[in-house]
C-alpha cells in the first residue's frame, strides 16, 4: 500500500531524466572497460544522473521518493544497486539505469556515497500530534517486546546510523519514503538475504505503528559527520543476512 502509493506519485516526474539519466549512462557503460574509476572527483563525474534524484552530495532531494544515500553503509548500497539490476527491488527507472552496470561498477558507485556525509539537519518538521511522535520513538529505541518488536536501535545503532557492512541508517530521510519501504517490507515487494529480518519486523506491525516510526525518524537530525558502526559492534536481536552481507 504505501510502496504503491509513492511509487505513483514518483515515477512521471522521472520520466524526463530517464531520456538524460539513459544517454549519459549510456556513455558510461561504453567507457567501463578503458575508464578506471577510483577517485572522488571522477567518481563525482560519473554519478552526474544520480545526483539529479538523490542530491548533488547524495543528501537526498524535496522529493518524498529519493533518499539519501550519503553516508550508508557500502555494503547495504551495492547491495540494493544490485537488487535493482536483477530486479530483486522494483523501481523502473533504477531497474532500467543499472541493466548494464557491471558489479565492479556498483561497487565503485556504492563506496563513493559511502565516503560522503550531509550537515546534521533534520529531514522534515514533525506534524505529526505529541502522541504520535512518542509511539514512534519508542518503538525505535524500546521496541515492543509483546509482539516480538526489538528495536530499531537494536540493530541500526544507538545513534541510528547503522553498522557494517550493510545495514542503513536510518535518519535524513523522508516520512512517506520510510513508511512506503516498511509497506514494502511487510508486502514482501521489497526482499534481503535470508534470513529476512526486516519483513519479519515489519509484518508485525500496524499501519499506525509504520506511521509513528516513519514521522519520528524523519523529524530527527542526524548526529555531525554520523558514520556506521564497526561491523560486529552490535549484538543483533535476532538473525539478519544483512549483518553478514
Amino acid at each position: 500500500m504505501f510502496n504503491q502509493r509513492i511509487h505513483r506519485r514518483s515515477f512521471r516526474p522521472l520520466l524526463a531524466i530517464l531520456v538524460s539519466g539513459a544517454a549519459f549512462f549510456g556513455a558510461v557503460q561504453s567507457s567501463q572497460a578503458q575508464t578506471d574509476v577510483k577517485t572522488p572527483d571522477n567518481m563525482a563525474a560519473h554519478v552526474q544522473a544520480c545526483a539529479a534524484c538523490h542530491g548533488a552530495q547524495g543528501e537526498g532531494t524535496s522529493s518524498d521518493y529519493f533518499p539519501r544515500l550519503a553516508g550508508k553503509p557500502a555494503g547495504y548500497l551495492y547491495n540494493q544497486l544490485l537488487s535493482f539490476r536483477e530486479g530483486h527491488r522494483t523501481y523502473p527507472p533504477m531497474n532500467y539505469l543499472t541493466t548494464y552496470m557491471s558489479d565492479d561498477f556498483l561497487h565503485q558507485i556504492a563506496s563513493y556515497y559511502a565516503s560522503l556525509r550531509i550537515p546534521a539537519s533534520a529531514v522534515e518538521k514533525a506534524t505529526a500530534s505529541s502522541a504520535v511522535l512518542a509511539r514512534g520513538q519508542d518503538i525505535v529505541l524500546h521496541g515492543d517486546a509483546a509482539r516480538g518488536v526489538p528495536a530499531c536501535a537494536a540493530c541500526h545503532g544507538a545513534s541510528l546510523s547503522g553498522m557494517q557492512p550493510a545495514i542503513p541508517g536510518l535518519l535524513g530521510l523522508h516520512s512517506a519514503y520510510i513508511s512506503a519501504q516498511l509497506g514494502a517490507w511487510r508486502a514482501g515487494n521489497r526482499q534481503a538475504a535470508e534470513p529476512d529480518c526486516m519483513h519479519m519486523i515489519a509484518t508485525k506491525l500496524s499501519d499506525a505503528d509504520v506511521n509513528a516510526v516513519a514521522s519520528w525518524l524523519s523529524s530527527q537530525a542526524p548526529a555531525q559527520n554520523a558514520a556506521p558502526a564497526p561491523a560486529g559492534s552490535l549484538k543483533m536481536p535476532l538473525a539478519c543476512g544483512s549483518e553478514q552481507q
